[in-house]
C-alpha cells in the first residue's frame, strides 16, 4: 500500500468524527425524506406512495457502486475518493431542493446515491488505514454514535422543517456539513491506496450490482400494500443473479466482491453474526415510532423524541466500549452482550399505555447502550485478520451485506408485525400485534450468538489489549519449561 501527499497524522478521535459526520449526513437524508414525502407529493403534483421511487432510486444507486468503492478507492486514494463522494452528495442534495418535477428528483437522488454509496465503505476504510489497531475500538465507538443518531433524529426533524419551513430544507442542510467535511478531509485525511488488479471484473460488477439493486428494490416493495407480487419477483430474480454472481466469484481471480474473505474467522463470523443482528437494528426504528404513534397517539415529533432515547444510549456506550473489551475479550463480550442488546428489544414490545414514560425511556436508552456496544465489537474485530492491500475490498464487501441486511431488517419488522395481524384477525395494529413483531426481530438477533460463540477466546487480542487466561498459562508453563532446560 502507498501513501501520498500524507497529512499530519491527527489523533483517532479527529479521523473518526469526520468519517461519522460524512456518515451521520448519509443517514439522517434517509430518515428527514421518508417524513416529508406526502408534503414533497403535495407540492410536486402526485401521491405520496408514487413518490417513493424517490428512496428506491437512492437504493439502487447504493447497490451499483457500493461494490466497486473499495477498487475506486485503492486507485485513486482513498482521501480523493472521500472527498469526492462528500463533493457528490452535496451536489446531489443542492439538485434534489432546485427539484421542479418527479423525474428531475428521481434521477437527483440517484446521483447523490453515488456520493453516498462511496461515503459509507471508503468512510470506513479511511478509519482502518488511519487508526493504531490499540484505539480502533474507540474511533469505531465514536463513528457508530452519528451513524446511530442519524435515523434517530431524522423523523422529529423532518417534522420540524415540513412544518415551520419547507421540505426544500432537507436537502439544504447537507450542504454546510459537506463543505466542513470537504475540508477536514483534505487537512487531516491521508491519500492512501491499494494494489488494484490489472483487469477489472466487469462481469462480476454487472452481476453483483443488478442482483443487490433487485433485492433492494424488492425488501423495499415489499413493505408496501399491494406489491408483493413484484416484490417476490425481484427478489427472486435477484437471488438468482447472486448465485450466479458466488459462482463467477470462484472461479475469478480478482472479484469485484471477494467472497473468500468469509474464510477469515474473525470476519466471517463477524459478517455473518453482524448481518443477523443488523436485521433487529433495522426493524427498530421501523417498529418503534409505529408503535408510540399508532398505539400511544403520540406525534410523529414527541415519538421521535421518545426514539431519541436510543441515541443517548449509544452515546453512553462509547467511553465503556474499550474498557470492556479489554476486561473480557472479544468473544465473551459479544456473547453475553448480545444477549442484553435482544432482551432490550424484546422488552420494548411490552410497553403498554400505564408504562411510566421514564420507564420507558431508560429501557430504550439501555437497549441502544447495548447494541452499540456489539455493533463496536463487530466493526472492529471484523478487520483484525484483514491485510492492509485487501482492506479496500474487504470494507467494500462488509457495507455491502450492511446496507442489504438494514434493509430486510425493514422488511422483516413490516413482515412480523403483518403476520401477528392476520393471525389475530386485527385490521389495524394492536398491541399484541407489536409485541409479537418485537419478540420475533429480537428471537433473530438472539441467534447470533451461535456464531458469537464461534470466535476464539483470543480473537482480536491486539486491538482489545485483552490477555485470554488460557494464553497466560500457556506462556507461564513455556517460561517454566525454558526456565528448567
Amino acid at each position: 500500500m502507498s501513501d501520498t501527499g500524507r497529512a499530519p497524522r491527527p489523533h483517532f478521535r479527529t479521523i473518526a468524527l469526520i468519517v461519522g459526520a460524512a456518515m451521520f449526513m448519509e443517514q439522517l437524508d434517509g430518515t428527514v425524506l421518508a417524513t416529508a414525502l406526502p408534503s414533497m407529493a403535495h407540492e410536486l403534483g402526485v401521491s405520496a406512495p408514487s413518490l417513493s421511487i424517490a428512496l428506491t432510486s437512492y437504493l439502487i444507486s447504493l447497490a451499483i457502486f457500493i461494490p466497486v468503492s473499495g477498487r475506486i478507492a485503492d486507485r485513486f486514494g482513498a482521501r480523493t475518493v472521500f472527498r469526492a463522494a462528500i463533493i457528490a452528495f452535496i451536489l446531489g442534495s443542492i439538485a434534489c431542493a432546485s427539484a421542479p418535477n418527479v423525474g428531475f428528483l428521481v434521477a437527483a437522488r440517484f446521483f447523490q446515491g453515488i456520493g453516498g454509496a462511496l461515503m459509507l465503505p471508503v468512510g470506513r476504510l479511511v478509519l482502518m488505514r488511519s487508526v493504531e489497531k490499540r484505539d480502533l475500538i474507540q474511533a469505531t465507538s465514536w463513528v457508530l454514535i452519528p451513524a446511530i443518531v442519524g435515523p434517530i433524529l431524522g423523523p422529529p426533524l423532518g417534522g420540524f422543517i415540513v412544518t415551520y419551513l419547507n421540505w426544500r430544507w432537507i436537502f439544504y442542510i447537507n450542504v454546510p456539513i459537506g463543505i466542513l467535511g470537504v475540508v477536514l478531509v483534505s487537512l487531516f485525511i491521508a491519500n492512501s491506496r491499494g494494489e488494484v488488479p490489472e483487469k477489472t471484473d466487469y462481469s462480476g460488477i454487472f452481476l453483483s450490482s443488478l442482483s443487490l439493486g433487485l433485492l433492494l428494490f424488492g425488501f423495499e416493495l415489499a413493505s408496501h400494500d399491494g406489491q408483493l407480487k413484484l416484490a417476490l419477483a425481484l427478489l427472486a430474480v435477484g437471488g438468482i443473479l447472486g448465485a450466479l454472481y458466488i459462482r463467477h466469484a470462484h472461479k475469478t481471480v480478482h472479484p469485484i466482491l471477494d467472497i473468500s474473505l468469509m474464510k477469515i474467522p474473525t470476519y466471517g463470523t463477524s459478517v455473518i453474526a453482524g448481518a443477523i443482528t443488523r436485521v433487529t437494528q433495522g426493524a427498530h426504528p421501523y417498529l418503534l415510532p409505529l408503535m408510540m404513534q399508532l398505539g400511544f397517539g403520540l406525534s410523529a415529533a414527541q415519538s421521535g423524541l421518545m426514539t431519541f432515547a436510543t441515541a443517548l444510549g449509544s452515546i453512553a456506550a462509547k467511553p465503556v466500549a474499550a474498557p470492556l473489551l479489554r476486561r473480557f475479550g472479544f468473544r465473551d463480550t459479544l456473547v453475553v452482550n448480545g444477549v442484553f442488546a435482544s432482551a432490550g428489544y424484546a422488552v420494548c414490545g411490552l410497553f403498554r399505555p400505564g408504562w411510566p414514560m421514564p420507564v420507558m425511556f431508560g429501557i430504550m436508552i439501555l437497549s441502544g447502550f447495548f447494541m452499540s456496544i456489539q455493533f463496536t465489537g463487530y466493526n472492529t474485530i471484523a478487520y483484525d485478520e484483514i491485510e492492509q492491500d485487501r482492506m479496500g475490498t474487504a470494507t467494500s464487501f462488509y457495507t455491502t451485506f450492511q446496507q442489504l441486511m438494514l434493509s430486510i431488517g425493514i422488511c422483516a419488522g413490516a413482515a412480523a408485525l403483518q403476520g401477528a395481524m392476520v393471525a389475530r384477525g386485527h385490521h389495524a395494529p394492536q398491541f399484541t400485534d407489536f409485541t409479537a413483531a418485537f419478540w420475533t426481530v429480537a428471537l433473530i438477533s438472539l441467534s447470533a450468538t451461535i456464531w458469537n460463540r464461534r470466535f476464539s477466546h483470543d480473537a482480536g487480542t491486539e486491538i482489545s489489549g485483552h490477555t485470554p487466561r488460557t494464553a497466560s498459562l500457556r506462556q507461564i508453563l513455556r517460561g517454566s519449561r525454558g526456565q528448567s532446560v
